[in-house]
């Protein structure tokens, strides 16, 4: 399945510039801030070894709600508690730590997920696929760090597709179904909306593991009540579905062809670091996967070596419609026999043509 013309509207994806107050008061502690197109921001001058003021914080942290990500540049040398430390400025202000301590990992460092293109210095294949970080969780993870201790000298960025741009260019009708979906992560069985209202930049974005989705559920429509009015309806098992294989099938790749089709509609980027980047995504903001060149072999790209953080989130991303926060994947389920229902951390297979290590 490839991008048709009936996955997208003529609307324009919007992503709000950067804010003239926000920006003044973050240039007052000597910072520079360049705005990239069509989203990200990076910051100049900072040395994230010293805290900065609370209220520069605060406005980057709206910044990076409403533009998806901000890169702090020339960082080079930090080290694992250096690191740490800093991304606790963001979300809840407490590490999520890693699933994975690789050897090579400085200090050993459990909050610290080190990813490489050579299995000496990091855990290689991360990330292949559109993805969010810690889908496996209730809240989760409202900002990841990605600090490139070592960028390949030809190149192995990571792009970024900003999700509340990509809501804007669904069309009408394909807005409010999903809207009424609500995942089922095929692990963990916690449950997230398609759509949620990010909290902070107030734009309803989707939001959609492709690696680790075991069901997806929808809220039967009724013609009297508006997405809002459902959302607010008590839960009975009557007004509940599952998605059968075909219809996951065309969601996961109309999602996809969506994340994919960012780069032409002007609501996604390819960002090439520099070595001593250290970069921060808004998880709820932005989907994001490692470019293909990040997987290629040291002999040909050069050695890359990125250490990634992982932030708590204030607030679970719940789900609608009175639905829990996690219903068994591993057991029965009340919805009907004819859908998806399928448990394990790789998920429903939906192509099976593409790599989906998540």
């Amino acid at each position: 399945m490839g991008q048709t013309s009936e996955n997208f509207s003529n609307r324009l994806p919007t992503i709000p510039p950067l804010d003239p107050d926000r920006v003044s008061l973050i240039e007052k502690e000597g910072l520079t801030v360049k705005q990239l197109e069509p989203l990200g921001v990076e910051i100049y001058g900072a040395d994230v070894r010293s805290r900065l003021p609370e209220p520069v914080i605060e406005a980057l942290e709206v910044e990076m709600a409403n533009r998806g990500f901000i890169v702090f540049k020339h960082q080079a040398g930090l080290s694992a508690d250096e690191l740490v430390e800093v991304s606790k400025w963001w979300g809840a202000h407490q590490i999520h730590s890693t699933h994975g301590v690789h050897p090579a990992t400085p200090e050993r460092n459990r909050h610290i997920f080190r990813c490489s293109n050579d299995a000496r210095h990091g855990i290689l294949g991360v990330g292949p696929q559109w993805h969010n970080d810690g889908s496996f969780e209730a809240a989760t993870f409202s900002h990841s760090a990605y600090y490139m201790a070592r960028a390949p000298e030809q190149g192995g960025g990571t792009h970024f597709a900003h999700q509340g741009a990509a809501f804007d260019v669904l069309p009408k009708e394909k807005q409010e179904f999903w809207e009424r979906l609500v995942s089922v992560n095929s692990a963990s069985s916690v449950t997230h909306p398609l759509v949620h209202t990010h909290p902070i930049s107030g734009k309803k974005s989707v939001w959609l593991h492709l690696g680790m989705t075991g069901a997806v559920i929808e809220r039967l429509p009724e013609d009297d009540l508006s997405i809002d009015e459902l959302k607010k309806e008590p839960a009975t098992t009557d007004r509940f579905r599952l998605l059968t294989e075909d219809e996951m099938k065309q969601l996961f790749n109309d999602y996809n062809d969506l994340m994919n089709a960012s780069f032409e509609k002007g609501y996604g980027i390819r960002y090439h670091y520099d070595t001593g980047d250290l970069l921060y995504i808004d998880n709820w903001a932005v989907a994001h996967r490692a470019a293909p060149e990040a997987h290629m072999p040291v002999e040909k790209q050069g050695l890359r070596i990125m250490d990634r953080v992982t932030i708590k989130s204030k607030q679970d991303l719940a789900p609608h419609f009175g639905l829990p926060q996690y219903i068994n994947i591993n057991g029965p389920h009340p919805f009907n026999k004819d859908g998806v229902w399928q448990a394990g951390g790789v998920g429903f297979r939906w192509k099976d043509d593409i790599r989906l290590q998540n």
